[in-house]
């Protein structure tokens, strides 16, 4: 392992490849609540519920908040003393080695990829569902993928490419966009809380923990899935006016607003309907078509496509960012990550990150990867919390504009926490991890290692 403890060492860029300051910390805000309210609300709840938990679903809520929560402290810490754009990479580079660092920013690109590659096809099947309201059904050959009697998945490739526009136009226009559909999903969600609250039913909380505490942890390692959108938050560090405060303020503030949202609304779902009704692709609409709230389900529906484009949002950006990052310190090919001088954004790379997410979305079928995103994320937030401890002990003057409090005992929750939490996700999700990770070191060893190293001794001389 190549060791490079010293901050310093990481690559910072020069004026000309920064990108351009923009966000404020209530655009950081919006940027978590955007990519952490989406398929985890609308989806993962109700499924978690009616496999999982039952109406104890919201302790499963409580306990990844709780673990989050740990690791949001860390990178609040490192964002405000680290920053720049490479989220986890840049904090586990500083921190811990070159080595460890790679293996967490190409997680990270899984991660993001291909979160956003399957949300693109959640995003599809939700516009199907409201166009077949209004009478509208397009051809089954546009809006299925091979393995599924169609062509092409249309809808998935085009809300990629309309996402690639406005990123691609700058951070502070894709940030505009953002908080316009988090103000709607916002909406959305307080009135599913009102009707939620007026057709309470206490019967449905009997059994309140039908599968047990062992159900209740299960729980909450398949809904993590729902908390990893203030990790991107992390990656806006160089477009942030003021990241020493700002960064901080956007990470732990999204993360508790969206744990007390997820903990009210699951309760109030599980309320609403028995928990065992709840195992579908479409668990929200379902609670209310079975209280007889059509119009309710209806607009739901335009929620959950908010929702889900802003949580594509989140994790395109984040890919970008990430890899924008790691191409920086030579461990990939750096041309595709130049910065446009109008737009000030990686606009070459946004495109293709875009083509390669619409093949993805649009010619295959992606289902049951929110284990293997979560193992990823679990993965990223155990090394910024040991990134923390050793920064600590190896740069004890570097300034901290925020301090985790209690160290080491919060970075260290956080570790346990996470690597419980890892533990309990399937072998088949291990298997794959594996295999994403060993394609990663396959090609860190035969080309990221060896770039970087030459680029290093090309400075040197």
């Amino acid at each position: 392992m190549q060791s490079i403890a010293d901050v310093d060492a990481v690559a910072t860029p020069t004026e000309e490849h920064e990108l351009r300051r923009c966000l404020t910390a209530f655009d950081l805000t919006l940027l978590g609540i955007g990519a952490i309210i989406g398929a985890g609300i609308f989806v993962l709840t109700g499924i978690a519920a009616a496999t999982q938990a039952g109406p104890a679903i919201i302790f499963s809520y409580i306990l990844a908040g709780l673990a989050s929560g740990f690791s949001a402290l860390a990178y609040a810490e490192l964002a405000s003393s680290i920053g720049g754009c490479g989220s986890a990479y840049g904090y586990a580079y500083a921190g811990i080695g070159q080595f460890v660092a790679w293996v967490i920013g190409w997680d990270l690109l899984l991660e993001y990829g291909t979160d956003a590659a399957t949300i693109c096809i959640g995003w599809s099947a939700y516009l199907q569902n409201i166009l077949k309201a209004f009478g509208i059904v397009l051809p089954a050959v546009l809006v299925n993928d091979p393995f599924h009697g169609g062509i092409v998945n249309l809808p998935a490739i085009f809300i990629i490419f309309g996402l690639a526009g406005i990123l691609s136009a700058g951070a502070k226009e894709g940030a505009r966009f953002n908080n316009i559909m988090v103000y709607i999903k916002l909406a959305i969600i307080v009135l599913f809380l009102v009707i939620g609250a007026l057709h309470f039913n206490t019967a449905n909380w009997k059994p309140f923990s039908p599968f047990g505490f062992q159900g209740v942890i299960n729980g909450a390692a398949l809904i993590f899935f729902a908390y990893i959108g203030f990790d991107a938050v992390s990656t806006a560090g160089e477009e942030t006016v003021n990241p020493k405060r700002d960064l901080p303020i956007g990470i732990i503030a999204s993360l508790l607003i969206c744990t007390l949202i997820y903990v009210v609304f699951a309760g109030l779902l599980t309320g609403l309907t028995h928990y065992s009704t709840l195992n579908t692709g479409s668990p929200v609409a379902t609670a209310l078509l079975n209280t007889g709230h059509k119009f309710a389900a209806e607009v739901i529906a335009l929620g959950a496509i908010a929702g889900l484009t802003t949580t594509i949002l989140a994790m395109y950006y984040g890919f970008t960012r990430v890899y924008l990052a790691m191409s920086r310190d030579h461990l990939l090919p750096k041309k595709i990550a130049k910065i446009d001088s109008k737009s000030r954004t990686p606009r070459q790379l946004i495109w293709a990150t875009a083509i390669v997410i619409a093949i993805t979305a649009g010619f295959f079928p992606i289902t049951q990867i929110a284990n293997l995103v979560n193992i990823g994320t679990l993965a990223a937030f155990i090394a910024v919390c040991a990134s923390v401890m050793v920064l600590r002990y190896t740069k004890p003057d570097m300034h901290r504009p925020f301090r985790a409090p209690w160290n080491p005992v919060i970075p260290m929750a956080g570790i346990l926490m996470c690597g419980y939490l890892m533990f309990s996700l399937p072998l088949t999700t291990w298997v794959s991890f594996s295999v994403w990770t060993m394609a990663g070191l396959a090609i860190y060893f035969g080309y990221g290692k060896w770039n970087a190293k030459k680029a290093l001794i090309t400075r040197a001389s």
